[in-house]
Formats: structure tokens, sequence, C-alpha cells
């Protein structure tokens, strides 16, 4: 059996994460959400793996290569072209175009073939869903899982019949419209035949082409609904919810790393605590490797505090998510909060960027011109500046 890793989405309703990370890079407890997926099939002895990249595809495939560190071997199809200016264009081709691409290419997919979706952490039994699929005789099969009703306009929804043979899938469909509350969890095996129903001429999607094209033509096309972990990170709101759960120890087989030094509290190397005047930390905290918590800063968990990052005395951090780096200003609160690089987002998924701000709240923790707040006039601020002169 081999794998597909679909990783060449823009992730525009992961923004701000995405403007410098590709989705499949994401952390979730320090690690890429594509590295649990390729462990994931690795643990199943599924060693070939393709990936079709476009936006930031660098950034994956310097991070991974060709995959030794994991026991098995990565490809990379890229989908874009170099322009006059010699800059590169990212222009992916739809999930089911860029498998196509790599058909055509080199022939990959001749046996078959596991196609996952890099933006969701799961914990599939491939083996089983595997034998059913060939128990059926299927040539494509697509996993779901039951969702709440009022969350299937999120979804493709799959309709099957009792014995799990797909009728008709829905793209997202209103509730009103919707007929199955079974979501695809972009997770499906394909036989090989399934790729020569691909055109090659255009973009083409799997949800909203492939699969009304194999329903409509009655081919052997199955669903399989599975109880497994599946958590898809389809939005800023997502991930925070995510980390929250995983910090809460909800998520089965994610243990915090680091080593946890009281209860609730996990630290990575070379951290300092500086407990004197009023320190408070309320578990679920991790400070990753290098962070510095200053005197009376206090921090109420879930919370994750990336690597290298500074909380300054007086600070507040409240159930956020800070990435690497981040130095939280003196007697600066931040609440529910994902803090990338100079940006910020609301567990509602609203965004601000640094500048937009009354004051500064935050700042880059390498910069040792930030620890002090911005004076809150130009008076002052020429004030300061002429007293260090």
């Amino acid at each position: 059996m081999k794998a597909m890793i679909l990783a060449a989405g823009k992730g525009t309703r992961v923004r701000p994460l995405t403007y410098e990370l590709p989705k499949p890079m994401i952390p979730i407890l320090g690690k890429p959400v594509m590295a649990y997926l390729v462990e994931h099939l690795a643990k199943y002895g599924i060693t070939e793996i393709m990936v079709n990249v476009a936006h930031l595809h660098e950034k994956i495939e310097e991070y991974f290569g060709e995959g030794h560190q994991y026991g098995v071997q990565i490809g990379y199809s890229f989908e874009g072209h170099t322009n006059d200016e010699g800059e590169i264009v990212p222009e992916p081709l739809g999930s089911a175009g860029g498998i196509k691409k790599i058909q055509e290419f080199g022939g990959f997919f001749d046996e078959t073939t596991i196609v996952l979706c890099g933006d969701a952490l799961i914990d599939l039994d491939i083996k089983s869903a595997l034998y059913e699929h060939r128990r059926k005789g299927a040539l494509a099969t697509v996993i779901t899982r039951e969702v709440p009703w009022d969350k299937v306009s999120s979804y493709g929804v799959v309709v099957s019949d009792e014995d799990g043979r797909v009728r008709e899938f829905q793209e997202k469909p209103a509730q009103e419209v919707a007929k199955s509350n079974c979501a695809s969890t972009g997770i499906y095996i394909f036989e090989p035949e399934v790729i020569d129903l691909i055109p090659s001429d255009r973009p083409f999607d799997i949800g909203s082409e492939l699969f009304p094209l194999l329903a409509e033509r009655g081919l052997p096309f199955y669903s399989q609904t599975r109880k497994f972990n599946w958590i898809d990170i389809g939005s800023v709101k997502d991930y925070w919810d995510v980390l929250q759960s995983v910090l809460m120890g909800e998520v089965a087989n994610m243990a915090v790393p680091g080593i946890q030094v009281q209860d609730g509290l996990w630290v990575g190397l070379n951290t300092s605590i500086d407990w004197g005047d009023g320190t408070i930390i309320e578990g679920p905290v991790y400070l990753g490797s290098g962070a510095r918590i200053d005197a009376g800063a206090h921090i109420v968990g879930p919370t994750w505090i990336g690597h290298g990052s500074h909380i300054c005395a007086g600070a507040k951090v409240v159930r956020s998510v800070l990435f690497e780096y981040t130095r939280v200003l003196p007697d600066v609160t931040l609440n529910e909060l994902i803090v990338f690089k100079d940006y910020s987002v609301d567990r509602a998924g609203e965004m601000k960027q640094l500048s937009q701000n009354d004051a500064d709240g935050w700042a880059n923790a390498r910069d040792r011109r930030a620890i002090r707040r911005r004076p809150e006039n130009d008076n002052e601020y020429l004030h300061l500046e002429q007293k260090k002169a």
C-alpha cells in the first residue's frame, strides 16, 4: 500500500499562521501536524509517500527531506511555475488533479493508495479500513465520521446505502438540504483505476468533482463510518480548541512534552522561572525551552508558551498559545489569544496586527530593545530617547 498526503492548499482559514507556514506545518505540541501523519503511516508499514506541495513548499521539503528520519521514503510534486521575474508562483491543481500529475509523471500509484489531507490528526486503524475496502471490492472508499447536524455545512457529506455504497456526495450543503450527517474526513482509499477518471487538462477536486462522478457512474464506491480520533484544523478557532483539549489531556495518545516540574506545569530545557513577587502559574501550562518567566507574572492554563519566549513582570497570559520568541510586555494581559509574530487571533477568529493595537502587548523576545511597553505619547518617547542619549 502507498500513500498520498495532500499539502498544496493555501490554508486561508488559518491565517495568519499560514502567512509564513504551510498548513501541514502548523505545530501541535511543538510538532507539525504532517509529522504525526507520517508517523502513523509508518506504524502500519506504509513507507512510500508522495506529497503534493505549492504554498510555501520549501518549508515542508526542508523539514521532512526524503523521510529517512521516519523510516519512510517521501517524494514531492510541486504545483506551480517560475514567472518572468524568477519568482516561484504556486499553482494548485486541486486535490485530484495533484494525484493525476504524479501518476502521469512516473506512474507512482500502481497499487492501492491511501490519500490523507495534511491538516488533521488521526488514529485510524488503517489495516481494518483496508480489509473492508478489499472485502467489498471497492474502487474507492471514503472514511466518514458522524458530525452534529448543525455542522454539516462545513463538510463534504456522504449519502450511502445500508451496505455503505455511496449514492450521492454533497459538498458543504446547507443544513436544510443535507441528506446525511456522515462527513468526509479527507481520508480516502483508491485503486489505480480511479485515477484514470481524473482529467489532466485542468484542476480537479476529489470532493466536489471526482466523488460525484464515481456516484453518477455507479462504480463500486463505498463509505466507511468509523469511530476514531479525527481532529481537523479547519480554522484558527479549531486550532485554539485543539490545543486547549490536548493540554487538558482530552486527546488520547498525545502527551505534553518536556518535564513535569509540578502539578500541571511542564517545561522544556533551560527554562527560567522567577517565583518571587507573587508569580502564579495555574496549569496545565507548557513552557518551551529557553522560556523566561519574570517575577510577578501570572499564567493561567491551558496555555502553551513557545521556546525562547519571555513573560515580563506583571504580565498575565490566560488560556493562550504563544508561538516561539514571543515577549509579553510588563503589565499586559493576553486573554484567549493565539500570538504569532506580529499577529494575534482571538478564539472567535478575529485577527489583529500589532500596529493596530492601542498599545504594544507583545514583541519579539530576541529584540532586547523591546523590554518596556511603548510610551503612550510622542513627548514621553522623545524624553526617553533623550535620557538614553
